[in-house]
């Protein structure tokens, strides 16, 4: 045993105060006179005795009192096994608010609820005067502060990770000491985190998970058609993952589009391989729908729901810069999908040029200035331009111009005055995302186009189709934030069959699709950081600088960092977003745009180091890293005592006073001579 305020012991002296109160009676006794003197011996005798013992007692009572009273200062205590410096100034602390922090450890308590509970008991193992450092917090906190920062703590959406955190919070604050309340998820945390700390601080890692736990949650939401049809059968495909490290039995999913239960299916969820269901939906109209998922999964519910919005897909705008018929005029005009126009050279109108969002430049020979200046600002805003090549040579000045401010080249065209040879394209890559369930399952090699370029390059941004030779027939190059697609030979018949052969359609189909831009995901994630939206129709009225955009969700509203350029809106998502679902961006009232938000799905991977785990993570190569497990029922601030601060028995000391305090009492109170002998007295 040790004591840690050794000067206090000069308290002993005031024992002598109740010794010499005991040695030095000062009542006067009374004489009383009786004629039996005898018997008035006899009663003297007994009397004594029982007031001497009566006075040792309450001596010892008081000299007890005095005596624990002045080891309570003294603070006597059972040293530590570990040596350390107790006084610290600055005590940094980080609780995980992550989502993954709202499994359940058991029935009633989840891991966030364990993380806060320990971590408002650590003061009680440090100094009054110690202050504590939160990452979430700018300045220093006393304990009472600390306590009531612990208590308003949330799970939010969009926070950081454990490990990131704590870098934050030693980067900015000079802590000696830091405690880190976590799950510890696997794929969040790893050694590089633990070597980026500081070697001269000392980390305490306090994991609150590790319990065996099911957990499925939607993974993806996708169909494979990009288009989504308004009144159209459309293919749903919903991928599930268990992020925990038990199988889900018997899991029942329902898919809600608007207010109507589209799909209900039930599915066995294995613990690491997705199960994927396809289901067939119809949105109705051509507004944008809300739809959601909801699981029946416990005892994790957080992730339980994942929201999505599907949008009917407008039509494409597509312009075709032709003389005469054109064999891309019966292709675009027979579909719904699209909505096709066509214009002479010459005599067009440069602001449907610019609205287009595919513009199909062929068999032009010369092209003007107006025109090209039209087609750079389609590109620019991102839009696509297909370039078939014409066959004269008079206007190939102006299309190596026009090349030129596109960036692509170098361009060769051949030479004039020979006559066409036709050669054979090569087969696509069936792996080629372009051509993706173009070509069937065949026995035999597929026949091919024919063509005779008239125009050849060295190098694309990627060359969708080639010539057997390995000249380029169909290549694209980025251009601004649009894409410019370049024929090597005209589509008239003297040069290329490819007009006439099956892969036209797909191929010139699948160019006018990936024109179209989708103006927003289906869903993001809180902690996605900055979202991009193209809101130019909704603020076609309005001046930019008199936009401001909020977001609201029931009678939560909030305004973000946010930034409107040439129609498109960036915003920062809110710190104080926490819960997932729908949000309506509005301006001056009305809404602009709905957008679903959830939790990131890497949340949902329960997987997560245990306090074994952790330890043989930490090793013997970083000794300022201790674990300590709060899965034993004992807190984390009685561990740290115990190790490093000893066990206090003052409080031992103070019960102990006390004690004597009250058998004083009780002595004095009903320690009294007996009647009986009294009584005898009188009579004689």
């Amino acid at each position: 045993m040790a004591i840690a305020y050794p000067w206090f012991l000069l308290g002993l002296i005031s024992l002598v105060v109740p010794i010499a109160i005991h040695l030095f009676e000062l009542r006067r006794p009374k004489r009383v006179l009786f004629t039996n003197v005898g018997f008035i011996r006899e009663v003297k005798l007994v009397t004594a005795r029982q007031r001497k013992l009566k006075h040792l007692l309450v001596l010892v009572a008081r000299i007890g009192f005095l005596t624990f009273l002045v080891f309570m200062f003294v603070q006597p205590y059972i040293p530590a096994p570990v040596e350390s410096n107790n006084a610290q100034t600055q005590v940094g602390v980080v609780v995980d608010t992550s989502p993954s922090m709202q499994a359940g450890l058991s029935d009633d308590q989840s891991l966030f609820e364990q993380a806060v509970k320990q971590a408002r008991e650590l003061p009680a193992a440090y100094p009054a005067t110690t202050n504590f450092v939160m990452p979430t917090v700018t300045q220093s906190l006393s304990t009472a502060a600390y306590q009531v920062v612990i208590d308003k703590l949330r799970v939010s959406g969009q926070e950081n990770t454990a490990a990131s955190n704590l870098l934050r919070l030693q980067r900015g604050k000079g802590t000696e000491q830091a405690f880190i309340f976590s799950d510890f998820q696997k794929n969040s945390f790893s050694i590089k985190a633990l070597n980026a700390l500081d070697s001269t601080q000392q980390v305490f890692l306090v994991p609150v998970g590790g319990k065996e736990v099911q957990n499925a949650f939607v993974d993806s939401v996708w169909s494979d058609d990009a288009f989504i049809r308004s009144n159209t059968d459309l293919l749903l495909n919903i991928r599930l993952r268990n992020g925990g490290n038990k199988a889900v039995e018997n899991c029942q999913a329902k898919l809600y589009i608007g207010e109507k239960q589209a799909a209900v299916f039930r599915v066995i969820v294995p613990v690491d391989k997705p199960v994927t269901t396809t289901v067939r939906v119809r949105v109705e109209g051509e507004q944008l729908t809300q739809c959601r998922i909801e699981l029946e999964d416990y005892p994790v519910v957080f992730d339980n729901k994942f929201y999505f919005t599907l949008q009917p897909s407008p039509k494409i705008k597509i312009l075709d810069v032709a003389t005469g018929a054109t064999a891309t005029r019966q292709l675009y005009a027979n579909e719904p999908l699209f909505s096709y126009g066509a214009a002479k050279p010459g005599s067009s109108d440069y602001r449907q040029v610019e609205e287009a969002n595919l513009i199909v430049l062929q068999g032009q020979e010369r092209i003007d200035v107006g025109l090209r200046e039209s087609l750079k600002r389609v590109v620019q805003r991102g839009g696509s331009v297909v370039i078939v090549p014409p066959s004269g040579v008079a206007g190939r000045a102006s299309y190596d111009q026009l090349f030129e401010e596109f960036g692509i080249g170098p361009v060769q065209w051949e030479k004039a005055g020979l006559a066409p040879a036709l050669r054979e394209v090569a087969v696509p890559s069936a792996q080629s995302p372009f051509f993706k369930d173009v070509f069937g399952a065949q026995n035999r090699q597929p026949v091919m186009p024919k063509a005779s370029p008239v125009l050849s390059w060295s190098r694309s941004g990627a060359d969708i189709m080639r010539m057997r030779d390995g000249d380029g027939f169909l290549g694209s190059y980025s251009s601004g934030k649009g894409t410019v697609y370049l024929f090597s030979a005209p589509f008239d018949n003297a040069y290329s069959d490819f007009t006439q052969h099956a892969l036209f359609v797909p191929v010139m189909y699948r160019l006018a699709m990936q024109s179209y831009q989708r103006q927003q995901q289906p869903a993001y994630r809180l902690n996605q950081g900055t979202i991009a939206l193209n809101v130019a129709e909704a603020t076609a009225t309005a001046k930019e600088s008199e936009q401001v955009f909020k977001l609201s969700k029931d009678s939560s509203t909030f305004i973000p960092s946010q930034r409107l350029q040439a129609g498109v809106l960036r915003f920062d998502v809110p710190a104080e977003m926490r819960e997932p679902g729908f949000y309506n961006l509005t301006s001056n009232n009305r809404v602009v745009a709905t957008v679903a938000f959830n939790f990131d799905k890497r949340e949902s991977e329960l997987a997560a180091y245990s306090a074994d785990e952790l330890r043989q993570l930490v090793g013997a190569n970083h000794p300022n890293i201790h674990v300590y497990d709060a899965s034993t029922g004992e807190s984390v601030a009685a561990k740290y005592r115990a190790e490093r601060v000893g066990t206090p028995l003052w409080q031992y000391c103070l019960w102990a006073a006390l004690v004597c305090l009250l058998a004083e009492v009780l002595l004095l109170r009903f320690f009294r001579q007996p009647r009986a002998v009294e009584a005898t007295a009188v009579a004689a």
